[in-house]
């Protein structure tokens, strides 16, 4: 029997969603949700979309998983209040794990995790809870992705490496081994990071990748509240 899902999110990123649980998945998606001031239609998909605010009035969450379909948005911070409401109202959030990833056994999976296909993830990594792995990335082996982070396409991060919390990487970014960079960095496209980085909000670009004169936060330009 499958089970039964409701999406939270009614973006683009929501759409892919319900096609990627619809065609590659156990889930049955009955119904997309999002916060009332937000909702411009009544179905989406060809599906109904109901108000977050009432969603468990029609939506039991002993009967309902729910999976929260967002980007990147203020450096993850939007993706993580959405998280955050869904929790606690009490509902279980499913993950999608594409059937074209490899994902090796005693990897350990959070919540609400979106992992794409043709993503590579090794021996003993840990992937923490809300992290979105779009396609064709490698993980090395015995490295650990923090709540909340994003890694976009083709990201080849090396061995026992550390993602630290709300962290972006850019389209093909590389890693040494043993690289860890704290919460809240951005690496942008195409950089070589070759060392560590310890400073929260850094933004590091170039071969080998270097700190830009602004941070992550001011290229995400994010809420000072939510920092």
């Amino acid at each position: 029997m499958s089970k039964k899902l409701i999406i939270y999110g009614i973006g683009e990123t929501a759409q892919i969603a319900f096609e990627y649980f619809t065609h590659d998945s156990e889930y049955n998606v009955v119904a997309f949700t999002a916060d009332q001031d937000y909702i411009k239609e009544d179905k989406l998909c060809g599906i109904q979309v109901v108000t977050f605010e009432t969603i468990e009035n029609k939506f039991s969450n002993n009967e309902y998983e729910m999976f929260v379909a967002a980007t990147y948005n203020q450096l993850n911070r939007v993706r993580e209040i959405m998280f955050n409401k869904a929790k606690a109202k009490g509902y279980k959030l499913a993950s999608y794990v594409s059937t074209r990833a490899f994902v090796w056994h005693n990897v350990k999976l959070g919540e609400n995790v979106f992992i794409f296909e043709n993503n590579v993830i090794q021996h003993q990594c840990e992937i923490g809870n809300n992290v979105v792995l779009w396609s064709g990335n490698h993980i090395g082996h015995q490295t650990k992705i923090l709540d909340h982070a994003y890694l976009s396409s083709h990201c080849v991060i090396s061995g026992f490496c550390i993602i630290g919390k709300h962290s972006f990487l850019g389209v093909n970014c590389t890693f040494n081994d043993n690289i860890s960079i704290a919460d809240d960095t951005l690496i942008s496209s195409g950089a070589l990071v070759v060392r560590n980085s310890e400073f929260k909000g850094a933004l590091l670009m170039g071969s080998p990748a270097r700190a830009a004169s602004k941070t992550s936060y001011q290229a995400f330009n994010v809420k000072e509240e939510l920092i």
